[in-house]
């Protein structure tokens, strides 16, 4: 089995990214936007990036953000990818394709109408999170995976799942099939700090089902 990329989400301390690094993580995500209780001011991302290694993808989330801002941020912090995790229409999206660090856009999934928009988009990769009415992520729940298997890498390109993966399911999260997972609350202790057992419990999970 292909392993997936695996990106570790809601990144607000140093201590947590370094572990995330060690034990394998392809990807960290910074939240950058204020209503999330794991939001991260740029400037406090920024002292945490630089001191991490050159070979791990960071990634800024932003939710309905003004696109200057975005820019601005990327640029400064260097970001390798940003994800847009809000309402934004494909035409935004498009819209910032000229700027260095890749896009992801993050469709929040109630149903398979939700996955079938998916389709408008053509960033250079899609995330699918279950639906929450007040959030934007980091919500603990999944939405229904038993309709992905058709949706994986031939569908869509470049597709992260999300939503409720825990180290206990992480082998069925990999099963569908997907080019990366991206784990959130299910390695928490609290909304800003990471549980290095569960995270350790997790890459072992991880390892186990690629064989």
């Amino acid at each position: 089995m292909i392993a997936p990329k695996v990106k570790i989400c809601g990144i607000t301390n140093l201590e947590d990214a370094v572990k995330a690094v060690e034990l394998g993580a392809d990807l960290l995500g910074f939240n950058f936007y204020p209503g999330s209780a794991r939001y991260i001011k740029a400037i406090d991302a920024q002292e945490i990036i630089k001191k991490l290694p050159a070979f791990v993808d960071i990634v800024g989330l932003f939710v309905n953000e003004d696109a200057d801002i975005i820019r601005k941020t990327a640029g400064d912090l260097m970001l390798d990818w940003i994800q847009l995790h809000g309402d934004e229409s494909p035409g935004f999206c498009v819209s910032l394709n000229n700027m260095a660090a890749q896009i992801i856009k993050a469709v929040r999934v109630k149903d398979n109408k939700d996955i079938e928009y998916a389709r408008n988009f053509s960033t250079d990769a899609i995330l699918l999170d279950a639906f929450h009415p007040a959030l934007y992520g980091g919500t603990g729940q999944r939405f229904d995976w038993s309709s992905l298997p058709e949706l994986t890498g031939h569908v869509f390109g470049r597709t992260f799942l999300a939503g409720g993966i825990t180290p206990e399911n992480v082998d069925e999260a990999i099963d569908c099939g997907f080019y990366g997972i991206d784990i959130c609350s299910g390695i928490e202790e609290t909304p800003r700090k990471k549980s290095h057992e569960k995270m350790t419990e997790l890459f072992n999970n991880i390892r186990k089902a690629i064989g």
